[in-house]
Parts: structure tokens; C-alpha cells; sequence
């Protein structure tokens, strides 16, 4: 599969990966320009000894990247097309073990060990579900504000690896959608390693896109 990216007039391995701080409120309330943000997801990394997401917009321009030199790592970054780290999510450990939660921080939190807490809080927690007695078995994962909230904000439905789900907010509105990818010609089918991402307006793409990263951890 190919895609033609616009060129950058930077090269990505002369980024600085400097993140100017966001407030939390904004990582749902910023503003798309009115529109429905279609994005095109392909599931490989442009780096040819990495894996990861490479993200294109109707437009052609390279909007989001991901680069993983393992293929399925405890902590991800997603960067904006120039390289600057945007998100962070780390997957959560209690008592040393690896749970199904993620967290989600602004920028780029640095390096972590057992005896070096973080110094930044997680603005979002991503909780898989595992509740085998739900009667809703549709529901994939919770969205919480913060490490703290008991109750969710957000629920993701649907089937991951069917590249078919939605992040659901308030009255059960849509805020965001991973499709399959139509192909314009007859016959040509892009599979489940191209796909899409559409965002309403007033939901954050990068966001999107971060909860999007947590799901593919979640449901290899």
C-alpha cells in the first residue's frame, strides 16, 4: 500500500519534541473548524526499523505519526507531523503488574522507574472491559478525567479489530468513529491495516487518535 505524503520542509529527525501545555478542559472542546475531520489511518510506521501509525488527512498532509521499536510496547507517543510529542499513554502497573488501564498525559512525560514518580498527572484513564457479567458485551472501554473519577466520560463500542467502533459521549451523542476504508475501485480491498478516523467538531482529533492507539494495545 502507498501513500503520497506532502513534503515537510523540515526533516522528522531535526524535531524538537517541545509540547506547549494544554489546558485539560480543551482535549475535548477544541474546535475543528465546524466540520466533520476525516483522517486516514495506516497501521505502519514510516520508518522502515519501526512499527507504528502513519496518519494523512483529506488533504494529503501528514498529520499524526507514531514509531514503536517494539511491536506491542507498554507506553506510546504520538507526535504531530513534524515530530512534536503530543500524547502519551502509558500503559498503568499496580504492584508491578500490568493492568488492562492506560493512562493518557499531555507532551512527553520522560523516562520512568520505580523509585522516579511522575511529575505530570494523567489527564485521562482508559479501563478496558473486562466484566464478563455486563449485560452490554458491546462496550470495548471506559473513558475517565484524570486517574481519580469514578464515573466515565466517554465509552468506546463496537469491534476494534473489525475496524468498526465509536467513542460515545452525553446522550449517547457520537464523537468519534473507526471505519473500514471504501476503496474507489471495484474489487480493491484495503483490509483492516488502512482505515478511518472520523472526528465530529468540538472533539479533539488527537485525542481521538490517542484513544484509537490505546484500542490497538487493547485488542491485538
Amino acid at each position: 500500500m502507498i501513500f503520497f505524503l506532502k513534503s515537510s520542509s523540515r526533516s522528522v529527525h531535526d524535531q524538537e519534541h517541545h509540547h506547549e501545555p494544554v489546558a485539560e478542559a480543551e482535549v475535548e472542546t477544541r474546535i475543528n473548524d465546524g466540520t466533520c475531520t476525516s483522517l486516514t489511518v495506516w497501521r505502519k510506521s514510516l520508518l522502515i526499523s519501526c512499527n507504528g501509525f502513519t496518519v494523512i488527512n483529506s488533504c494529503g498532509d501528514l498529520v499524526y505519526r507514531v514509531d514503536n521499536y517494539i511491536d506491542r510496547p507498554d507506553e506510546l507517543v504520538l507526535m504531530d507531523g513534524s515530530g512534536k510529542s503530543i500524547l502519551t499513554m502509558r500503559r498503568r502497573k499496580k504492584l508491578g503488574v500490568l493492568v488492562h488501564n492506560w493512562f493518557v498525559y499531555e507532551g512527553e512525560v520522560g523516562n520512568y522507574c520505580a523509585t522516579n514518580k511522575l511529575s505530570k498527572k494523567p489527564i485521562w484513564c482508559v479501563r478496558k472491559n473486562i466484566n464478563i457479567l455486563q449485560t452490554s458485551h458491546n462496550v470495548l472501554a471506559y473513558v475517565f478525567r484524570g486517574s481519580t473519577d469514578k464515573r466515565h466520560s466517554f465509552v468506546i463500542e463496537g469491534s476494534y479489530t473489525r475496524r468498526s467502533c465509536k467513542v460515545i459521549g452525553g446522550s449517547r451523542k457520537v464523537l468519534a468513529e473507526i471505519k473500514r476504508k471504501e476503496a474507489m475501485v471495484e474489487g480493491i480491498s484495503y483490509g483492516v491495516e488502512v482505515f478511518v478516523l472520523n472526528v465530529e467538531p468540538g472533539f479533539d482529533p488527537g485525542f481521538a487518535m490517542g484513544l484509537l492507539l490505546i484500542l490497538d494495545q487493547m485488542f491485538p
